[in-house]
């Protein structure tokens, strides 16, 4: 069970935090540029699927470790909490900011860069994104080592 779980969350990493990089690398770059902004509606059609599937890994994961006894972490609760702030994260940007990049693409206005009170809350978004994921891999780093 320690390898299916120790897996399960790998995966989720791999995944999430993978496509996170990619679609938080595309959202900087759309700042000021129609380019970027283009290549972030695009991109972000792949990258959200990935992401929740990669939550939902780590999450899993994570619930194994603590069904089968396999806790070893005194931040067990800061890492619901960190994936807790993550779902939350990513339902503002799927089901607030997702549908605003659709609907300009769909109006042919996908190269329009995006309102600078929508361009601060998905900076905010990718704070958070950024220190919850890395949080995440920290803490589990730590887990291992204390494993071994």
């Amino acid at each position: 069970m320690n390898f299916i779980s120790i897996f399960t969350i790998v995966a989720g990493f791999i995944l999430g935090l993978g496509a996170v990089t990619v679609i938080d690398l595309h959202g900087f770059l759309a700042r000021k540029s129609s380019y970027w902004t283009e290549a972030t509606i695009r991109t972000h059609k792949v990258t959200k699927p990935l992401i929740w599937i990669g939550i939902s890994l780590v999450l899993l994961g994570n619930i194994l470790m603590v069904q089968n006894n396999i806790i070893f972490s005194e931040f067990l609760v800061l890492k619901f909490i960190l994936i807790i702030l993550l779902i939350l994260n990513g339902l503002f940007l799927s089901f607030v900011v997702s549908p605003r990049l659709l609907f300009q693409e769909r109006k042919g206005r996908e190269k329009e860069l995006l309102p600078q009170n929508l361009q601060n809350r998905i900076a905010m978004s990718f704070v958070v994104s950024f220190v919850g994921w890395w949080s995440l891999v920290v803490i589990f780093v730590s887990d291992i080592l204390n494993l071994v």
